[in-house]
């Protein structure tokens, strides 16, 4: 089965602030996407920055055969949310956005807002495969892209810029540490009998301090020889696939120039022992579909 994560960048319906601004270029939008998705065949695929449901099941649509959807009722302040495709049916098990009981809130800006709540809310399903069912869960972290007070993009200063990156990694980080109470749900203490995927738009790379978070206890990843080595830590650790991709392949944005992965999947110890490849879908800079480029693993 192939297991995929993509950010369809602002799915929206034509006439709104954030969607495409006529009927052709939303059906350009939807028409590139689907060709996407047609090609990876996903049998799962979780999804981020759908605007708004109607335009999700126009995607669908698109695509041949009978696909099962969801999305988080969990929507951020211009309505975007994560969801799932899926050609097997599934149960959704947990929409939440809450930080786990022993979480503060963290600051969100200069006047001393408290954040108690992911931006987006983190979705998790349950479905049925070759293998057994597969727990997955699908998150949109918050951005490192930054906004000031008044809609500004710039800061006033370099003290304001700093601040508000500090404000932004807080929340990142917030919500990391609550999709990994969510993980710990799904895994039960037992990845090495479940298969469980923790996957999404992570908004920072492999080593960044947010996405470690995920991972459980160190020790053990792709590509050491701690891998082939079982321990105590297996039943409740994740491993990203990353080093599973190509090299050339290892990017899923490119932002001022510089090639990021921040689209990830992150697998149990019984899932990720069967993966057979991983890569990403092509990425076509300035042209309808996603700035996102789709980030996939295969499971045997």
């Amino acid at each position: 089965m192939l297991i995929g994560t993509w950010n369809l960048e602002n799915l929206y319906r034509p006439g709104g602030p954030f969607g495409p601004g006529d009927k052709a270029a939303y059906e350009t939008k939807l028409a590139a996407l689907a060709e996407v998705i047609t090609e990876l065949d996903p049998t799962l695929l979780g999804v981020q920055e759908v605007g708004e449901p109607e335009a999700l099941r126009d995607l669908v649509g698109m695509l041949d055969g009978d696909w099962h959807t969801a999305l988080s009722r969990h929507a951020d302040g211009r309505g975007i949310r994560v969801g799932f495709l899926s050609r097997t049916p599934f149960e959704v098990l947990h929409d939440t956005n809450g930080f786990p009981a022993k979480l503060r809130p963290v600051q969100a800006d200069d006047k001393g807002l408290e954040v108690a709540e992911a931006g987006r809310g983190f979705l998790a399903v349950e479905a049925a495969a070759e293998g057994g069912p597969l727990r997955a869960a699908v998150c949109h972290l918050k951005s490192k892209l930054l906004s000031y007070p008044g809609g500004r993009f710039q800061p006033r200063d370099e003290g304001e810029r700093a601040r508000f990156g500090a404000y932004a990694l807080y929340r990142r980080a917030a919500e990391a540490a609550s999709l990994r109470a969510l993980a710990d749900e799904l895994l039960d203490g037992d990845g090495r009998e479940r298969d469980v995927v923790v996957l999404g738009d992570l908004n920072d790379e492999v080593q960044a301090a947010t996405t470690q978070i995920l991972l459980g206890p160190p020790g053990s990843e792709l590509g050491t020889p701690a891998f082939d080595r079982p321990d105590g830590g297996d039943a409740v650790r994740l491993w990203n696939v990353a080093p599973k991709i190509p090299a050339e392949q290892r990017f899923s944005r490119v932002s001022s120039g510089r090639r990021e992965l921040i689209d990830h999947l992150l697998l149990s110890r019984r899932l990720v022992g069967r993966v057979t490849a991983a890569g990403t879908g092509s990425l076509r800079q300035g042209v309808a579909g996603s700035d996102h480029a789709p980030v996939w693993v295969r499971v045997g």
